[in-house]
């Protein structure tokens, strides 16, 4: 199968090709067009018309969310959605049978509470980059609902993934383990949050899923592990991978948000956007994708991916 991945030198892009490599024939398109073990070719996105044709369309590239505000509206639109734009077009006029664009939970909400998240909530983002993703997903499938009886052989699936994790990632959980490393008690016991991850391995399973069976219905899918865990729990589960016993002092809930913005008057590392960032509930729901794929649970669970994930972190 001949398959067309944007953004290949990303995290999720360069997991795929080391698992596609030999079976698939792999063009990739990023704005670096670098040699990558196992992808025939890269192209830029000023290149589309010489890429051959292929079956699939996986899109990933896109700007990550800037926690710290440095990406403005302009850039965060150019990218997520217009990219998008234009890598569906493209998709139209190919032979390619199925789109596969990778958006966000974020494109929903910003948080979540109570209940799961599912793909019934009607989406309400708030920050630029939940925006940008969300305006893409619409492009898509607005333009796929008016077209799909001109193009009757073609599906498109939006997947929303979580925070995606796993051997060589990067994000809140390396921070989490630098911390842990060092040998620090864990001041915050006292918030017992859950939050949804996604181990690269399963949304790979999922993907490779969608590309190989010959009829998955188009839609939107949320996609993470089968159970959230808590910041108190990935603690233990590092603790754990270093052989340390875990020390969680469940400080007052007023003390931390006192220090927190102590942190935000004096600039220090300590503030209310990572107190927040701690301890917060984000938990997805993910029985939709699995309905449709015909599973009862995903290929990992949440403690075997962050353990596999921490085993690469000693290495």
């Amino acid at each position: 199968m001949n398959i067309l991945i944007t953004g290949i030198n990303g995290f999720v892009g360069t997991n795929f090709t080391k698992s596609w490599g030999n079976q698939h024939v792999i063009y990739g398109l990023d704005i670096h067009q670098s040699e990558i073990a196992g992808v025939v070719q890269t192209y830029g996105w000023q290149d589309l018309k010489e890429i051959p044709q292929v079956d699939v369309i996986i899109h990933l590239a896109g700007i990550a969310q800037d926690v710290d505000n440095n990406i403005d509206a302009k850039t965060y639109f150019a990218v997520n959605t217009e990219l998008t734009e234009k890598i569906f077009e493209f998709f139209l006029k190919s032979n390619a049978s199925k789109f596969i664009f990778f958006s966000s939970v974020k494109a929903v909400t910003d948080s979540v509470k109570g209940y799961p998240l599912t793909e019934m909530i009607k989406p309400r983002p708030k920050t630029l980059y939940g925006l940008s993703k969300l305006r893409a997903e619409e492009y898509v499938f607005n333009r796929y609902l008016t077209t799909r009886s001109l193009y009757k052989n073609k599906s498109v699936y939006i997947l929303r993934p979580c925070m995606i994790y796993g051997p060589e990632s990067k994000g809140n959980l390396n921070l989490l383990y630098r911390f842990v490393c060092k040998g620090f008690p864990w001041p915050l016991g006292a918030y017992d949050n859950l939050r949804s991850f996604c181990y690269i391995e399963n949304i790979k399973f999922v993907v490779e899923q969608l590309i190989s069976e010959s009829y998955v219905e188009s839609g939107i899918y949320n996609v993470c592990d089968d159970e959230p865990l808590s910041t108190n729990e990935l603690v233990k589960l590092i603790n754990e991978s270093l052989g340390k016993k875990s020390f969680i002092w469940n400080l007052p809930k007023g003390l931390m948000i006192f220090l927190a913005r102590c942190g935000d008057l004096f600039h220090l590392p300590f503030n209310q956007k990572i107190l927040n960032k701690l301890t917060e509930n984000y938990v997805v729901s993910n029985k939709k994708i699995k309905k449709i794929l015909g599973i009862k649970e995903m290929p990992y669970s949440s403690r075997q991916g962050i353990k596999n994930t921490l085993l690469s972190l000693k290495q």
